[in-house]
């Protein structure tokens, strides 16, 4: 495999002025950095113009929830507001060259691993959906406030969102990616899926639970909750190992190490325990495919990577994937030999932060460099690729999204992790033949996710 450096392609990347610092600077964002978010920045901190050939368009902002003329009854699917939409072209094997400088590593080894099936659809790019008002009011409002802690493993003054929203480090970047799931409470039941390179699927069904008391409308910055997000994900498939439970919070202003308490319960033990060491790159889902920290593209303690900004790229990236969440997609359609169904997914170009993670020595890890894409207007991973210990590109990572009309956010929905060398990849977060997603509903406890709580549920 041909190893396309980013530095091949600086042309398409935007340095910015000391953002090559890999340390924690303990400074907030000052007032006087804050007002460019009423200028040349969006509430959020992106730009708000587009670029030079107006493949990127200006933010507008203009939709605040449902879109005008679109009917969406929270539990039912999202519509696509851009469904009359048709690709403008589509990048594949055989023209790759000529959009190689707005393709990541990860994209161009897809194109040529699969040259006669994979290919990318893309589409007029959009910027129309905003979030509200008070949490444009709280970015400015609480960033002055927020500092680093000791190893960048926790935020002092955590804020209800985006707490870096000028970010000069990679640490920064990285903290805005772990608060850009900015949902009170999610629950789902997520189908997923590996398949190997002769079809074989190997099924995975998990019902998850997530719960940001910072997410909700009473944030007070001196109540214990905000500084939590909890977990509990509950195994349904394989049956083998049905009933397992996992439990317990990520800790936001934790100077430890470990920023996630997690317990587990067995359901053929009846016992539920602590397990301080849950994380980094242990197993997770069918088959063990996917690492712990490979959530959201990049998820618990920061402390094994040295953390960088490269700067900021334009780059065909999975945008507005309303289709990609239709009940009229079906697995044995979508999950093809390879890669799933491309003609199913939708890729617009946008600007992204590049945030790089080299494992720190001493260390360990599955992966030695990490590259993940973050999307400027949400902050959000759209894209990852992960290196093995010799440097070589192992696994390249894709990250379906759209804006939930319910809750007034971005929200990640499908994800694909690929194994560049076994031609294996890994499904996630599927909901096509089930229900979506239940977005900002039900009120959830403290209770709920409490290891005491586990064994009743795990009947």
């Amino acid at each position: 495999m041909k190893h396309h450096t980013l530095g091949k392609r600086l042309g398409a990347v935007f340095l910015l002025s000391g953002a090559l610092a890999t340390t924690a600077s303990l400074a907030a964002t000052t007032s006087a950095e804050l007002k460019q978010l009423e200028g040349p920045l969006t509430p959020l901190g992106a730009e708000r113009a587009g670029n030079k050939d107006a493949s990127i368009p200006a933010w507008s902002g203009k939709w605040l929830g449902t879109p005008a003329g679109i009917k969406f009854n929270p539990g039912e699917p999202y519509p696509d507001p851009y469904a009359s939409e048709k690709p403008l072209f589509v990048i594949t094997a055989q023209n790759v060259a000529q959009y190689e400088k707005n393709l990541t590593e990860g994209q161009i080894a897809l194109l040529k691993k699969y040259p006669a099936t994979f290919k990318m659809p893309v589409y007029p790019s959009h910027r129309d959906f905003r979030y509200d008002d008070a949490t444009h009011k709280a970015i400015v409002a609480y960033a002055p406030n927020v500092e680093m802690l000791k190893d960048g493993n926790g935020v002092k003054n955590p804020p209800p969102t985006v707490p870096f929203p000028i970010p000069k480090t990679g640490l920064e970047l990285l903290w805005n990616l772990v608060f850009s799931s900015a949902i009170e409470t999610e629950r789902a039941v997520f189908d997923q899926a590996v398949v190997y390179p002769d079809g074989n699927i190997a099924w995975g069904r998990v019902k998850y639970d997530i719960w940001s008391p910072k997410d909700g409308p009473n944030f007070d910055i001196k109540a214990p909750l905000n500084t939590k997000t909890f977990y509990r994900d509950a195994t349904e498939l394989p049956l083998r190992d049905r009933g397992s439970i996992i439990t317990g919070y990520q800790l936001f202003n934790s100077v430890e190490p470990t920023i996630n308490r997690t317990w587990m319960y067995n359901p053929g033990t009846r016992r539920v325990r602590q397990s301080p060491d849950f994380g980094y790159d242990q197993p997770l889902g069918p088959g063990g495919f996917r690492t712990v920290d490979d959530d959201h593209f990049f998820n618990g303690s920061p402390e094994r990577y040295d953390w960088k900004i490269v700067g900021k790229r334009e780059i065909y990236v999975p945008y507005n994937n309303y289709r990609m969440l239709s009940s009229s997609i079906k697995y044995k359609d979508l999950l093809t030999p390879g890669h799933a169904k491309p003609d199913d997914m939708r890729y617009e170009m946008h600007r992204v932060w590049v945030l790089e993670a080299t494992l720190k020595s001493g260390f360990r890890h599955q992966y030695a460099k990490r590259s993940i894409y973050l999307d400027e207007d949400s902050w959000y991973a759209v894209l990852a690729d992960n290196y093995d210990t010799r440097g070589r590109l192992w696994r390249t990572n894709i990250q379906a999204n759209l804006y939930a009309y319910d809750a007034q956010r971005f929200y990640p929905i499908s994800v694909f992790f690929h194994d560049l060398v076994s031609g294996a990849y890994m499904a996630d977060r599927l909901t096509n033949e089930g229900k979506p997603p239940q977005l900002n509903g039900e009120r959830l406890t403290e209770a709920y996710f409490a290891p005491d709580a586990l064994r009743s549920s795990g009947n």
